[in-house]
């Protein structure tokens, strides 16, 4: 690898016109143009999306008797009711957001498109009556589960090479894939507003699935507009090489005289075995890295990927942030999802201990690598900002709330196997973009500039920048208008040199409004993170509370789950940070706390008459589990309700709801 990263490689950024003609693989006749929004701002707006969802199109969404397709997900997104399964694989689950979403893009495994439509087709095809089709439909969780790994092992996921099955050697996957992908976009067509209500924003996308050994090396590929590639690249493609996907994605996309756009975004890392970030190997893919996968997602239902600490060994992962145990998936790999019946069936989706968890599991030491990367090359590759999204499997898109949470898997997680099976998982996070309106356009360029915060399944409205500011800039009515003047917005690179003043960082919050039906937190305090580089090459980190202070006490009612701190409605400042040296290379990002509230698990075992806050929780559970059992569902299932968490490192029946900024980072190379 060179010792000395060179930026011409860099591509020439393709420039939408201003009005889309819109043709999807010519199956669509004639569009409207879009119109200017109504609403529109300079110094941007928030929009609040979901960049992670599945549908039947996928294969371990299919065989979990989950029926809706995109125009479900889409629907669901924008306020409607969907059908989802029961535990059992019957349609009887009703399932609505809270309120809608701004934007979505369906990302349904590229990997299998055709097989699943072979699958799903009728028994004149003889790809209907292969063994992994017939499990797929089966209504038995056991033989499902058994489907999911012929799936996965088809896919290179259990530690063979990717190869096609026999549903591709009795019917035509190529020609199969082709109508689902144009099916894909047609929707994604259907769905976009181009009025000028610019109501909600669709994104053609499909996840890449590359994970050897049960590790999570996925990626959301995301285009821009209508210009896609013929097909998902897929493992198939790859031979299970990401930077192969990403010389692909040039030459096939970015490279190529259709005017393609795409980013890929990288899923939580927290289950990629130290496997997601690698020090590049050459100079071409720190440069891919750097510009095709400006984002990560830094939350989803299978856990968060910020920092880790476990509280019983009083250690973290690089780190010693106690507000590292927030939804920590105790494993590190995608045999997590190995629970049934209450008991982990996978060996390899035990525990992991502090010692033996990958520090690159976790993004603020990725960041931190990246600035010792940037010392030693020119070049930090690792310059990723921030979101969440669900990774639901359901189709209920952005449906990320603790109160409203019917599971994100089908029938594998509904009703009472959520608490069950996937107590450790949680409903996932929201992706917000900072965007002059609500068109593909302008949140696709917001994304590729980093201008992006991932919360936890709220929606606080947060603004994170650095420059040279007033103190008093809270006080400007002004203040967004000099935010962008005289600095640079979450997701930006401030550059220093050793004679330039410490910069100031102005960073404001107001409180997610919430519904009637389900009223939001106050917030708490405002923190910001800071990493950095010293001379030897060394990394630290530091957390500052800049404002508002820790809840004393539970902070909610133990039976009504009621919040019971005051909080605040917002919060501003504008802080300097006291230890910052001319010339440093560093980054900071900001991290909102809600006050406590009760976890999504902790409302479920409520509902069914067990509180984990209560001293008689063990005789509750017992109860209820009597109950369960006479009404025919098997084994412990609310149990688990009762745990400890003075005995388990990570869970709390409370937790803080929070949001994350993207980074800004300061750099003398730029």
């Amino acid at each position: 690898m060179s010792t000395q990263y060179t930026l011409s490689a860099r591509i020439e950024r393709l420039v939408s016109a201003s009005i889309i003609a819109v043709s999807i693989l010519g199956s669509l006749s004639a569009q409207s143009s879009e119109v200017p929004c109504a609403v529109s701002s300079d110094t941007k707006l928030p929009f609040f999306g979901d960049l992670h969802i599945h549908t039947r199109y996928s294969f371990d969404s299919f065989l979990s008797n989950q029926k809706n397709d995109p125009d479900g997900a889409y629907e669901y997104a924008k306020g409607n009711v969907i059908t989802l399964p029961d535990a059992y694989g019957e349609q009887t689950v009703s399932a609505q957001i809270d309120r809608p979403i701004d934007f979505a893009a369906v990302t349904d495994h590229g990997e299998f498109l055709g097989e699943v439509a072979l699958c799903d087709s009728d028994w004149t095809q003889a790809g209907w009556w292969t063994p992994v089709c017939l499990m797929s439909r089966a209504q038995n969780l056991w033989v499902q589960l058994y489907a999911a790994s012929l799936w996965t092992a088809s896919g290179g996921m259990e530690g063979e090479a990717p190869e096609r099955g026999l549903v591709c050697s009795l019917g035509n996957c190529e020609e199969s894939a082709l109508n689902v992908w144009d099916d894909i976009q047609q929707a994604a067509e259907r769905h976009y507003d181009r009025s000028e209500d610019c109501s909600f924003t669709t994104f053609v996308g499909y996840e890449y699935t590359q994970g050897q050994e049960m590790a999570n090396l996925h990626r959301n590929v995301i285009f821009k507009g209508e210009e896609v590639t013929r097909l998902p690249i897929s493992v198939f493609d790859t031979d299970s090489s990401v930077p192969e996907l990403w010389r692909r994605l040039r030459s096939q996309c970015l490279e190529s005289d259709s005017g393609c756009d795409v980013l890929a975004i990288p899923h939580n890392p927290n289950l990629g075995g130290g496997l997601m970030f690698p020090d590049p190997a050459t100079e071409e893919e720190a440069i891919n890295r750097l510009e095709i996968e400006p984002l990560v997602e830094l939350v989803q239902h299978k856990g968060a990927s910020e920092c880790r600490f476990d509280r019983l060994a009083g250690v973290g992962i690089d780190t010693e942030d106690e507000l590292c145990d927030f939804e920590q998936i105790p494993s590190d790999n995608l045999a997590m999802l190995g629970s049934v019946n209450g008991k982990m069936w996978s060996d390899r989706g035990l525990p992991v201990n502090v010692a033996n968890f990958h520090r690159r599991n976790m993004m603020r030491n990725v960041l931190k690598d990246g600035l010792a990367l940037e010392q030693k090359t020119g070049l930090n590759p690792f310059r990723q900002g921030f979101i969440g999204s669900t990774d639901t499997h359901t189709a209920t898109s952005g449906g990320a709330m603790e109160k409203n949470y019917v599971g994100h898997l089908g029938s594998r997680d509904a009703t009472f196997r959520n608490v069950q099976d996937h107590f450790v998982s949680n409903p996932g996070g929201l992706a917000v973009v900072w965007a002059e309106e609500n068109r593909r356009d302008a949140l696709f360029e917001a994304m590729r500039n980093r201008e992006t915060y991932a919360t936890s399944g709220t929606r606080p409205i947060v603004r994170f920048f650095a420059g040279d500011y007033e103190t008093d800039l809270c006080d400007d009515p002004d203040a967004l208008d000099e935010a962008y003047k005289s600095g640079v917005p979450m997701g930006g690179v401030l550059a220093r040199s050793e004679g330039d003043a410490t910069p100031r960082f102005f960073v404001s919050a107001q409180r997610d409004q919430g519904t009637d039906l389900h009223p939001a937190n106050p917030l708490e305090r405002i923190q910001i993170i800071k990493g950095w580089v010293d001379e030897d090459g060394s990394t630290h980190e530091r957390v500052v509370d800049v404002l508002g202070n820790e809840t004393q006490g539970l902070g909610v009612d133990m039976n009504s789950c009621a919040a019971t701190a005051p909080g605040h409605a917002s919060l501003c400042t504008v802080w300097e940070d006291p230890t910052y040296r001319p010339g440093e290379s560093a980054f900071y990002y900001a991290r909102i706390l809600e006050t406590p509230s009760c976890r999504w698990s902790t409302l479920q075992c409520q509902a069914a008459g067990v509180n984990p806050f209560s001293e008689s929780c063990a005789t509750e559970a017992d109860a209820a589990n009597l109950l369960a059992n006479e009404n025919g569902d098997s084994g412990n299932i609310y149990g688990i309700c009762c745990t400890n968490p003075e005995t388990d490192p990570f869970y709390s029946p409370t937790i803080r709801e929070r949001a994350w900024t993207s980074p800004i980072w300061l750099s003398t190379t730029r």
